[in-house]
């Protein structure tokens, strides 16, 4: 029964915590922030590019039959466009037109994708190749294909990266040996 009930008008006492033991439990531990740069994970691989580990092999096979299921799909789609551009008979003009500008967009949107698996693109150029990329995505695709073949997509843009980060924190923290004043001046 609580105080109101009975009446009493005592008050309650604190309850004392348990006295913490020697040694940190798994839960009391803080969690530790591992030294130096972290890769950076690449889209359905995370960070198993840095070392082929885990399953890498198997999410490899996984994206090139994927895309290649993806181009063959999108290939589809745009032959079943085209044949409603034929039985809807909007004439030879207007047919010729959008298959070339799948062509030339699907074209540069391959070269855009394949480009930036090795440098970093341009983020204004980025946005305002939207438009097209999205018209290209046959290329986008074939690109991501053809480079899963080989490696993960932008695995060598990342792995240039981690290790240009990872020189440079080394070259930061290792220990300087002797004594800087007793050096020899240069020249």
């Amino acid at each position: 029964m609580s105080d109101k009930q009975t009446g009493t008008g005592a008050k309650p006492q604190p309850v004392k915590a348990p006295a913490a033991s020697a040694t940190p439990t798994a839960a009391n531990k803080a969690p530790t922030t591992p030294k130096g740069p972290l890769p950076e994970p690449i889209r359905f691989f995370g960070t198993t590019w840095l070392n082929h580990d885990g399953d890498y092999t198997a999410r490899r096979v996984t994206v090139s039959i994927g895309s290649l299921a993806a181009v063959a799909a999108s290939c589809l789609v745009l032959r079943l466009a085209y044949e409603g551009l034929q039985l809807a008979a909007v004439g030879g003009f207007v047919s010729i037109t959008v298959v070339v500008m799948f062509a030339v967009c699907s074209a540069l949107a391959f070269g855009h994708t394949w480009g930036s698996f090795t440098r970093r693109p341009d983020p204004d150029r980025q946005s305002t190749l939207r438009g097209l990329l999205a018209i290209g995505f046959i290329g986008s695709l074939a690109a991501y294909f053809l480079r899963s073949l080989k490696e993960a997509p932008g695995e060598s843009l990342h792995r240039r990266t981690y290790e240009t980060a990872l020189a440079q924190y080394t070259r930061r923290t290792t220990k300087r040996t002797g004594n800087p004043a007793k050096r020899r001046p240069r020249g």
